[in-house]
């Protein structure tokens, strides 16, 4: 797996939406869909779903170009319920 970090952002979204870290690095390791960001040539929305969270899709915002890599922020996308 590549290199990356978490931007404090991201750390304080993960602990408001009690999102795991483990989550984040297995979705970013192996995602189900990769889909580029609309605004932004530098972002990658990596989704996957959460055995743990029954099956929800989570989707990780990664800057690509950063070195090293940034996790920008994760959520649970209610907009990709049974899609994946």
């Amino acid at each position: 797996m590549e290199r990356f970090v978490y931007t404090e952002h991201a750390l304080e979204m993960l602990a408001r939406r009690e999102i795991a870290e483990e989550w984040v690095e297995r979705v970013i390791a192996k995602p189900e869909v990769i889909q580029g960001d609309k605004r932004d040539v530098r972002v990658l929305h990596f989704l996957g779903k959460v055995p743990e969270r029954e099956g929800r899709v989570l989707r990780v915002i990664y800057n690509w170009r950063a070195n090293p890599n940034w996790v920008v922020t994760a959520y649970f996308d209610r907009s990709m319920r049974g899609l994946l």
